[in-house]
């Protein structure tokens, strides 16, 4: 297991990596961008997890976060289901963000196929340090950087999901939900799991701002401690193409609200 205190240096190279290709992801960028390259390599599932990392969530809970990402890929039902698919792979990238201009690789997309491709992928998470704190919560941007990321990676999947989890609405930047209905009408999934500690209606926010596209799910936690249960059982729907009905959503958010 990693150290905590690998979590807590910042790095600057990459945070400024992370403003440049944010910028690309505004309103304008991901409507205009060119077309996806021609040689891209196959995959079942092209999946990038925007995970909050701004200055609501202390460093207790940035680790719970983290490890609980880490210990959701390791449980075997993720790996099964990524073998029950037509190609038995998916393309992840895990990516952390803020402010408008606040998003940072933490792992670049890369192909899960087997155990040890999914062992290397949690460890990098375990290891990796936290490099964003302060900037705001701009879930819009976030929505806008995932979609770019997808449509310029050297994969293609038949589908394209954004998962986006976080503990507070949008109070800086593009809004959330103009953000959700753009990439949306490209074709992709825009998928939520709220932390409710600090916004106890932050459920009805994902629903209504977050969330929409083919198969579109939240599922909340009430809290980081929470947290695990609700990572896998989001993994597991989004790679195995569970499709959630509307009103499923909202037995989810009871579920999760009373454990």
């Amino acid at each position: 297991m990693a150290d905590p205190a690998s979590f807590a240096k910042p790095c600057p190279r990459r945070a400024m990596a992370g403003r440049a290709l944010a910028a690309l992801a505004l309103m304008v960028a991901v409507s205009a961008a060119p077309p996806r390259a021609q040689a891209q390599e196959k995959v079942d599932l092209e999946l990038i997890l925007m995970v909050d990392g701004s200055g609501s969530i202390d460093d207790d809970e940035f680790i719970l976060q983290r490890l609980g990402y880490a210990k959701a890929f390791r449980n075997p039902r993720v790996a099964s289901a990524i073998r029950n698919g037509r190609l038995h792979k998916i393309s992840v990238s895990y990516v952390e963000w803020t402010g408008p201009f606040l998003q940072v690789p933490i792992i670049d997309w890369t192909v899960l196929h087997d155990k040890a491709s999914i062992e290397a992928f949690a460890t990098r998470l375990e290891i990796g340090p936290r490099e964003l704190y302060t900037g705001g919560t701009a879930v819009g941007n976030a929505i806008l950087y995932g979609a770019q990321s997808i449509k310029s990676n050297n994969f293609a999947g038949k589908r394209r999901v954004i998962d986006v989890s976080g503990d507070g609405p949008t109070n800086r930047g593009f809004p959330a939900a103009l953000a959700r209905d753009q990439v949306v009408a490209q074709g992709y999934t825009v998928n939520g799991l709220p932390v409710l500690g600090n916004y106890p209606g932050l459920d009805v926010f994902f629903l209504d701002n977050v969330i929409g596209g083919p198969g579109a799910f939240s599922i909340p936690a009430r809290t980081f401690k929470d947290f695990n249960s609700a990572i896998l059982s989001k993994l597991i729907r989004e790679i195995a193409v569970m499709e959630v009905p509307r009103g499923t959503q909202t037995a989810a958010r009871k579920t999760f609200d009373d454990q």
